[in-house]
């Protein structure tokens, strides 16, 4: 019997183990993407460690002010799918943290974290 027992809690702790390193592998390698190439704004907000909402809100506030700031990302083609059938080809862009940390000045205090966390990054 201690033997099931001792089986099933090795058995539990490699489960989790395996969980935490795919966990912090994910995490590492978003964060090594956004450092070596353009990515979209979300996915800059997203790696600094923001929730999803504080990450899209940010992301619409960063949209803006590239926007008025006159800041060119590299533009590419997305095709959205519904349904597993191609729909819409869109334009979208992505930009380096340089091109968007100096245009982005948030005043309330998560977004002002964020944005720390951009330029430090």
């Amino acid at each position: 019997m201690a033997s099931v027992t001792a089986r099933r809690v090795l058995r539990d702790r490699v489960r989790a183990n395996r969980a935490a390193s795919a966990e912090r592998r994910t995490v590492a390698k978003a964060a090594r993407r956004v450092r070596t190439v353009a990515r979209s704004l979300f996915t800059h907000a997203a790696a600094t460690g923001a929730t999803r909402e504080t990450a899209k809100a940010v992301a619409a506030a960063l949209a803006k002010a590239v926007d008025r700031a006159g800041v060119k990302g590299h533009r590419y083609r997305t095709r959205r799918t519904a349904k597993g059938f191609l729909r819409h080809a869109r334009t979208a862009y992505r930009y380096t943290r340089a091109q968007i940390a100096a245009a982005y000045k948030p005043r309330k205090a998560e977004y002002k974290a964020v944005r720390a966390a951009l330029i430090a990054a």
